[in-house]
Parts: C-alpha cells; structure tokens; sequence
C-alpha cells in the first residue's frame, strides 16, 4: 500500500504501489497504465495548509468504528514474489510517537523518493512489532494505497500535514490490488504491522507527532 510522482518509466514498471489513479503495477510483467501516479492532483482541488487550519473544527475525519474489522491471514503470504532488487535501498528512520494513546510509538523508515515511495514495504516477509514506514507523500489529497506484491497485512494510518490522524485502514490483506483510502485529505501515510493500531489504542482524530525530519 504505497504512494506519488514520476521516475523512469523502467522502475514505475516494477515498483509502484497504488492501483490505478494512484500507483501503477510494479512487477516487469505489468505494463503500466497511462498517468497513473496517484500523487498529481489538480492543484485547484488541494486546500493549503492555512485553509486547513482555518477550517480544522470541521475537518474531514473518519472516525475509527468501535469493533475491529475481520482478521486478515497472517503474513508472510503464501506466493509472495521475490523482491527484483538484489539490493533494497537504505532509507532513513524516525521515531514518530501517539501521545493521547499512551506514548505509543514506531520506528519508521521515512520514504520520499519516487523510488522509495512506489516500492514501500513490497516483497517483505516480515516486520518487527515496533517498526513501520512513513510515506511524506508532499501533497494533501484523498491518498489512496493498494497491497501489490506486499506479503505482510497492515494498518495504515492517514494523516495530516500537522499529524492529525484522519482515518486508518485497518487489516489490509496481502497481495491484494484493491484501492484502499479513507476519504479525507493528508500528506503522509504511516504503514505499520496489522492489529498495532488497535493493540495501542491508537484511532483517527488523534495527532501523531511529527519527528524534526518530517516538518
């Protein structure tokens, strides 16, 4: 689940994330769609970071239903794809934190390139309980993630530029092409493991805070 921009044309073949309109299929046997990348939004429809703030009383949230949703297999999936890159880049972690659900708190690898953005969490097979990834996808806009060759299932938490959570999609299965988003306006998108959000109390309208490197 995975998001934004233009690389070359050779790597969005392998390595986008969002299905149409948002990320085009990653694997060399997909032939990418036309203007898929779902990071170029009609800047007319955009609202600027001083509009949301004026208009944060009503801000677009989906609140976090009080039961959770079905349980999703556990990961790694079965047929998982082998990852196409021999060497996975290096990317760098921050630490992002809930402080109205306890301190509840991930190390994520903080994503921003092209690259990086359309590859996300693809062809892992595991991921330990405290990490995550944190896509800065630059603009607000409706987000939208699919699960294209990711073989673990995830929460993913939608929030906004000051780190007000909008909506989370929770259990995303793996290997699953379908667009998943929440219906409200964010920059970034924090990926963790499926069920953190619910075992850490952590729900939309709360704030994440946002580490120096993200501002």
């Amino acid at each position: 689940m995975r998001a934004t921009s233009l690389l070359l044309v050779a790597l969005a073949a392998e390595c986008q994330r969002t299905p149409p309109e948002e990320f085009a299929p990653r694997s060399s046997s997909e032939t990418a769609p036309a203007d898929t990348s779902p990071h170029r939004p009609d800047p007319p429809s955009v609202a600027s970071s001083e509009e949301v703030r004026d208009a944060a009383p009503s801000r677009c949230m989906r609140p976090t239903p009080a039961d959770a949703p079905a349980r999703v297999p556990a990961g790694p999936a079965p047929g998982c794809p082998a990852d196409p890159e021999a060497s996975p880049p290096k990317v760098p972690v921050v630490r992002v934190t809930f402080p109205e659900a306890g301190g509840a708190s991930v190390d994520a690898e903080f994503v921003r390139s092209e690259h990086d953005t359309m590859r996300g969490l693809m062809y892992r097979t595991t991921m330990n309980d405290d990490r995550g990834m944190l896509f800065d996808l630059r603009l607000r806009e409706d987000h939208k993630f699919w699960m294209h060759n990711t073989c673990i299932p995830l929460d993913l938490l939608y929030i906004d530029f000051d780190g007000y959570v909008v909506g989370i999609v929770e259990n995303a299965p793996t290997l699953n092409d379908e667009s998943r988003g929440v219906g409200c306006a964010s920059r970034f998108v924090l990926e963790v493991n499926a069920g953190w959000t619910r075992r850490h109390g952590v729900k939309a309208g709360q704030r994440m805070t946002l580490p120096p490197e993200v501002k």
